[in-house]
């Protein structure tokens, strides 16, 4: 009876066409009640569905218990969280949410009040004094105060060790002039503010997600503009009805490494022996080796006699050594044998007397600024002035 008692009231409850997600959910808890309830309806969501806002009537009865939170801010927001706290206390106030600001303390403080009817308002005004503390301008950050913003702030200051890789990394996530960080805002409609070591980000809950997605995939060392191409072309297929359904993957690229380092082999490789159930052969001692050769029976005087033979031959073979490499300094060095260079016997050739001729009357006959071969002889009347000054 107690189970068929729930099963009206609950579909009584829930028959409003709005209500569909949550009749979803309740019937996923009740799994002995899925005959009753059509799949097609519970899987299906129209078009341009909203879900209502939370109003008075709601919760008319407004909390029972006060609840607040507390986040501290840095040195240099002071001054511009004191210019715009009344516009925050009015935004809070549309809630009855009271917030109060401590410049002493630095810190940022936020409470529910008796007029409070909505549970999740203390949530959003955490949210906004967190992203107040974050650098985000309060114009974007009293955004979270609406239904369908929600905010993530990320840590990325712990995931890379090395401080400059860091940087050099959050740089790339930012782009040149801002070009990547404004892409991204606008594939995803999110708000995105990159700030020493956070990344927060403002906006719809799906474009949350893909902002998380870039920018831990940015501090892995995978480039953001891979993340781009793919977000831009989600954002083509999904502008079609009838790929909504169906399978995307095979309209993505799939990006792989080139330039991979190939792993160094080593020097020494390893070579491993086959296999055998059997032990190793258990090395011999040195009594053993005794036996084998029989100087275990031999005297004690005897022993040492032969084992200061064999200290002698050894220091003789190192002495001859010695000299050896002492002696190659006075060794001569080969030289080559002599060869005599015998004299090239001269070419004989005969000259051409009358070819040199011609070129000489060819030469001549140029002109190259010299005076003409042919000149002019002298006329008369000079002749006859220097017969005249050799008289004289």
């Amino acid at each position: 009876m107690f189970f068929a008692y729930l099963q009206v009231y609950i579909s009584s409850s829930l028959k409003a066409p709005e209500n569909v997600a949550q009749n979803s959910l309740i019937w996923s808890c009740f799994p002995f009640f899925s005959a009753a309830v059509d799949e097609s309806e519970l899987l299906s969501v129209p078009d341009g569905w909203v879900e209502p806002a939370f109003t008075r009537d709601d919760n008319p009865r407004g909390l029972l218990e006060e609840s607040s939170f507390a986040t501290l801010f840095p040195k240099y927001r002071e001054a511009y969280l004191k210019e715009c706290w009344p516009l925050v206390e009015r935004a809070l106030g549309e809630g009855h949410i009271k917030a109060s600001l401590d410049l002493i303390e630095g810190s940022m403080t936020v409470c529910t009040t008796r007029k409070t009817f909505d549970p999740y308002a203390i949530v959003r005004a955490r949210d906004l004094i967190k992203l107040l503390a974050r650098s985000v301008p309060f114009e974007q950050a009293v955004r979270i105060l609406q239904d369908d913003v929600a905010c993530d702030i990320i840590k990325v200051g712990t995931l890379v060790r090395n401080r400059e890789r860091f940087v050099k990394r959050r740089q790339r996530l930012i782009g040149p002039k801002g070009s990547t960080l404004k892409a991204l805002e606008l594939l995803t409609n999110c708000y995105v503010m990159v700030q020493g070591n956070t990344v927060s980000a403002l906006g719809p809950y799906n474009g949350l997600k893909e902002v998380r997605k870039v920018v831990m995939d940015t501090m892995k060392n995978i480039h953001p503009i891979y993340n781009i191409k793919m977000l831009m072309i989600k954002r083509e297929l999904s502008k079609d009805p009838e790929l909504r359904t169906q399978s995307w993957e095979r309209f993505l690229p799939t990006f792989r490494h080139k330039n991979l380092n190939k792993r160094k082999e080593p020097k020494k490789k390893s070579v491993k022996k086959e296999y055998t159930p059997f032990p190793p052969a258990q090395p011999e001692s040195q009594i053993d080796k005794e036996l084998a050769t029989g100087e275990f029976f031999l005297r004690e005087h005897v022993k040492k006699r032969k084992k200061m033979e064999m200290i002698k031959v050894k220091q003789a073979e190192a002495l001859t050594k010695k000299k050896e490499e002492r002696n190659k300094a006075f060794i001569p060095p080969k030289e080559k044998p002599f060869q005599s260079k015998t004299p090239k016997a001269p070419t004989e050739s005969k000259l051409d007397i009358q070819a040199i001729k011609d070129k000489v009357k060819k030469a001549k006959t140029k002109k190259l600024g010299a005076p003409p071969v042919n000149q002019t002889p002298p006329t008369s009347s000079t002749n006859k002035k220097k017969k005249s000054k050799n008289k004289g």
